[in-house]
């Protein structure tokens, strides 16, 4: 069986469908994960939210031992987490950096993302609809790297 893909969220995605349904929308977080294990047709995915930098560190330790490829929304951590940028640095595989909104649309200080720094790719402003969409681009890059 092949590594499976890690979806990781950052803080505050546990609350979507009700946080800011203007810039988020009105999807759920479980309906995101509904709509990635869909996508996935069979592939391991390790599904993952946490309101904890160190969680989420972990978590990409956990990956670069264990995972295929990784589609992270980091959420604020994307503007802020050097700890994060570092840890990310170390997995051999495709990252995908993945933002419910544009986040180049929005105040300023949104438009500096560390994360895209190691990105393979970036996904933003196709609201719940972007983690299928990423989950789609990731099979394909893994397909390219065999």
């Amino acid at each position: 069986m092949s590594k499976p893909i890690y979806v990781l969220n950052g803080p505050n995605l546990n609350r979507l469908g009700t946080r800011e349904p203007h810039i988020y929308g009105t999807t759920a977080l479980s309906d995101v994960e509904a709509m990635c294990r869909a996508e996935a047709a069979g592939q391991a995915v390790e599904f993952r939210q946490t309101n904890s930098e160190t969680q989420l560190i972990d978590w990409v330790h956990e990956a670069i031992d264990h995972g295929s490829g990784i589609i992270i929304n980091p959420a604020a951590y994307t503007f802020t987490s050097l700890a994060l940028l570092d840890a990310l640095k170390m997995f051999d595989g495709p990252i995908i950096e993945l933002h419910i909104s544009n986040i180049h649309k929005r105040e300023a200080y949104y438009h500096n993302s560390y994360v895209s720094k190691v990105a393979t790719a970036i996904i933003a402003g196709l609201g719940a609809k972007g983690y299928p969409t990423a989950m789609r681009a990731m099979h394909d890059l893994l397909e390219s790297a065999r």
